[in-house]
């Protein structure tokens, strides 16, 4: 699998390089212990060292690889690091739909409901790239329209991970056929209901239940 070039618009080299670079490590082609020469990247992807010195700052500060003098050390994606992930993607999620109970969200619900169907419609074209990203952008919607720049802040901090892990399950998940990815598409309805009840505990219980199953869906399609 390579990273969507459609993902990468408007991508600086450098964050392209880190992108392709993420999702072998998250996918473990990567390996945990391995080091990774400027140079040789640089000569794989056809560039300067620059733009791969700005791809390997981003892992690092993710967390996905050790910067030493002799290299960088890939350090890997985990199951703790995964639930950890889970574990901020719940409460970033959960505090961003409590906060749209009050005021008119018509516009996102109405997206929102555009996505699922957008993820059907992938599903009848086996097209597990398009299913991922408009799962990804169904949740970032959310978070956006949370209107709070502090919980965004750390949405960044993790977005491009959850893109990339979300990308990795979900063409594991087509595996499983149409009815699971169906179920897994119709199940963010239950957002959208949550959001509809305008009541902060039917939503706090909505997101609970639905990172509780997705969590234990992600941890069995990682390497």
């Amino acid at each position: 699998m390579q990273y969507p070039t459609a993902w990468l618009q408007g991508a600086s080299l450098g964050e392209s390089i880190a992108c392709e670079l993420r999702l072998q490590i998250i996918n473990e082609k990567i390996k945990p212990g391995e080091i990774l020469s400027e140079n040789r990247i640089a000569a794989e992807f056809g560039t300067s060292r620059s733009p791969v010195r700005e791809a390997l700052k981003s892992l690092s500060i993710e967390g996905l690889i050790r910067l030493e003098r002799m290299g960088a050390v890939v350090i890997g994606l985990n199951l703790k690091d995964v639930e950890e992930l889970y574990d901020v993607r719940y409460l970033i999620e959960s505090f961003a739909q409590q906060k749209l109970v009050e005021g008119n969200h018509a516009s996102l619900i109405s997206r929102l409901e555009q996505s699922i169907d957008k993820m059907k419609l992938a599903i009848k074209y086996n097209n597990f790239v398009d299913f991922a990203y408009q799962d990804f952008s169904f949740h970032e919607a959310i978070i956006t329209e949370a209107n709070h720049t502090r919980i965004l802040h750390l949405w960044n901090s993790i977005r491009h991970i959850v893109m990339t892990v979300i990308l990795i399950t979900t063409e594991k998940g087509f595996e499983s056929g149409e009815e699971r990815m169906n179920w897994v598409a119709e199940k963010h309805r239950t957002i959208i209901e949550g959001l509809h009840s305008g009541n902060v505990e039917t939503i706090r219980k909505v997101v609970q239940e639905y990172f509780a199953d997705s969590g234990e869906t992600l941890i069995r399609s990682l390497p």
